[in-house]
């Protein structure tokens, strides 16, 4: 009887997802420029590619079979620029005016602290071999996504930014969903080889990224309001939700 033995990835294959990561991080860096230098709206654009760029790194690292601690733990450094800086800086640059410097200055705080907050949770329950359905709490790229979103709804209607009570409201919820217990489905794999529900759903992602390439200041924010809350009703109504591992992906 003949030892068969799992052939390794080439080491080269090795690079391809953290590349994707540090483009990540760089374009949270590239986003906090813009923001300084009064362009928020460009540096929205910029944390979306940054969110697809997220998507993708997990999900390639699975296809290859190289998932690894160390990934999880660079892509959560990535994060931290990108979807827990960036929406701190956004919140003192643009909705805190008015405020006691002090007071203004924490609740610009709250999403850099809720953020880093689930992205440590997350590092402590994620099992690189292991993948879940679902994630416990919103992520911090749908989070900054849907902060970014109000702004450019706002921003396309009325030629503004938003009021900045309802943005701050807003950001105190975020804040709330990215430590609270709800769970959150994940992006769909990218295989329309892994059955029908994840075809459909990667169909549907398809689809909703070509929609919001062409209406993004119309469309992202109904989207995402939409995942939102689908997700809280999903929970409340099953809290104790089954794991399909075989269908959805990091």
């Amino acid at each position: 009887m003949k030892l068969k033995y799992k052939k390794k990835p080439p080491r080269s294959r090795h690079f391809i997802p953290n590349i994707l990561t540090l483009i990540n991080m760089f374009l949270g860096f590239l986003a906090i420029g813009l923001i300084f230098n009064g362009q928020p709206i460009k540096a929205g654009v910029f944390i979306i590619i940054a969110g697809l760029f997220d998507v993708f790194d997990g999900k390639i690292a699975r296809m290859l079979g190289i998932s690894s601690r160390f990934g999880v733990e660079f892509d959560s450094m990535a994060d931290t620029v990108s979807f827990c800086v960036v929406p701190s800086i956004l919140v003192y640059s643009l909705y805190v005016d008015g405020l006691p410097s002090l007071l203004g200055a924490f609740i610009s705080f709250t999403p850099l602290m809720f953020g880093t907050i689930r992205l440590a949770k997350f590092n402590l329950d994620e099992d690189p071999g292991k993948p879940k359905s679902y994630t416990v709490g919103l992520t911090t790229p749908i989070a900054t996504i849907t902060l970014f979103s109000y702004l450019f709804f706002n921003h396309q209607m009325d030629g503004d930014f938003g009021d900045p009570r309802t943005a701050l409201m807003l950001v105190a919820t975020l804040g709330f969903l990215m430590v609270s217990p709800i769970h959150f489905a994940k992006f769909p794999l990218l295989s329309f080889k892994s059955g029908y529900a994840n075809s459909l759903l990667l169909l549907s992602f398809i689809f909703s990224l070509i929609i919001i390439a062409i209406w993004q200041e119309y469309i992202l924010l109904p989207l995402v309001s939409l995942y939102i809350i689908w997700n809280i009703i999903y929970w409340l109504i099953n809290p104790h939700r089954v794991e399909e591992p075989s269908t959805i992906d990091t």
